[in-house]
């Protein structure tokens, strides 16, 4: 599902109950986060769709490195010739995207979530669980703009992962947040600003700590790794997800 101008030249494209964004600048697109494997095709079509092509892409950034979020990171890379951007603590997971740490097993997500069930069978249709490793990345760090389309500010949010990072763009007042917060969390189902379930997190506690940097963005849109766009502003998305247990 494309969802054009969520925020002026930011594109949400939704697969498998997961979000990845093309940024729009001056000098072509930038892919934000890469969905699960099978969003290839849905990156052809959404790149059309806006009447581009996939010579206008100039770089993949990822806000980390789970799984459901580098599907389809290496075939750009491979075919398309550009460079994958990564925090430098998240690097080590793109080689292997499903071996992250997490403060509780899955298994009881998987058997007890029955919110979550159309979501989990979704992601294992989307051959999400088996995404290809990174063969080679460019690595950042925890400040300044990345040299790609859309000048994306690196604001650090670890947590999620260690090598979490959201991406603000003043000029446009919205911050991708990646999965600093959610608006669905896919391990519960649970739908509305909350952190995701400690099954995906490796530590809780820092995660909601580092939402500061996301409020100190001041950005009125805040888009996020899984569910619909937050648009009443960062400082009230965050302390939703703050008022929310984590699962």
């Amino acid at each position: 599902m494309l969802q054009t101008d969520v925020a002026p030249g930011v594109h949400r494209i939704e697969d498998a109950y997961t979000n990845w964004y093309l940024v729009e600048g001056d000098d072509g697109l930038t892919v934000v986060d890469c969905g699960v494997p099978t969003s290839w095709d849905a990156f052809r079509h959404a790149v059309r769709a806006l009447g581009r092509s996939e010579d206008d892409v100039r770089a993949v950034v990822l806000t980390h490195a789970h799984f459901d979020h580098v599907g389809f990171a290496e075939r750009a890379r491979r075919e398309l010739g550009v460079p994958v951007h990564v925090h430098e603590d998240d690097a080590p997971l793109t080689r292997h995207p499903w071996r992250y740490d997490h403060e509780r097993p899955r298994a009881p997500y998987f058997a007890t979530q029955v919110r979550a069930f159309p979501i989990v069978a979704t992601l294992l249709r989307h051959r999400a669980f088996w995404p290809a490793a990174i063969g080679e990345v460019e690595r950042f760090g925890d400040a300044g703009t990345l040299p790609v389309p859309g000048a994306p500010r690196i604001v650090p949010t670890p947590g999620h992962t260690l090598g979490h990072c959201a991406l603000h763009l003043p000029d446009r007042d919205v911050v991708l947040a990646g999965d600093a917060f959610v608006t669905l969390d896919p391990y519960t189902g649970r739908r509305g600003p909350r952190l995701v379930a400690r099954a995906a997190t490796v530590d809780s506690a820092r995660n909601a700590a580092t939402l500061d940097a996301l409020v100190a963005t001041g950005a009125r849109t805040v888009l996020t790794g899984h569910g619909p766009a937050w648009t009443d502003g960062v400082e009230a998305g965050v302390a939703a997800a703050r008022a929310q247990d984590v699962a």
